[in-house]
């Protein structure tokens, strides 16, 4: 802990939950009951079967709450992992997408299963935002746009 309180979240999408990390051992449990209906079971190759899938998904949903990850304070914006300041944002209704505007986070397009956010920032550029809920996301930072008006 850094000692300093956390700005209150405004809006916040993870980008992952972690019960995909039980797909694994569940898997594991079934291909060990099926077995069991035709004899032995080979309970150690279940059990490295299952720690390895639970590994390989702790990747993935580690990997997703870094990169797909959403947190708005009252001070900035986070999409993935990259942050823009609130102070930047001139605009979050009405704004077109240009061609060719660049998405926030740090890809070449916004995240599978994400709608994009057009926003125009302070020097009249505009960048791509993105949310799962898109108007959700717009309804939050309205009010910290105006707010600094």
């Amino acid at each position: 802990m850094s000692g300093q309180p956390e700005a209150p979240i405004h809006y916040l999408e993870p980008g992952s939950s972690w019960w995909p990390v039980l797909w694994g051992p569940l898997f594991s449990a079934v291909g060990a009951g099926l077995e069991a209906t035709t004899g032995v079971v080979h309970g150690l190759t279940w059990v490295l079967v299952g720690a390895l899938l639970t590994l390989m998904t702790a990747g993935w949903v580690n990997a997703r709450r870094k990169v797909c990850a959403v947190t708005l304070t009252a001070t900035s914006l986070r999409q993935g992992r990259e942050v823009l300041p609130v102070g930047r944002i001139a605009k979050v209704t009405g704004v077109e997408a240009p061609a060719g505007a660049k998405p926030l986070g740090g890809g070449f397009t916004v995240p599978r299963k994400t709608t994009e956010v057009p926003v125009e920032l302070d020097d009249g550029s505009v960048v791509l935002a993105w949310a799962r809920y898109p108007e959700d996301l717009t309804e939050a930072l309205k009010p910290l746009v105006e707010r600094k008006s």
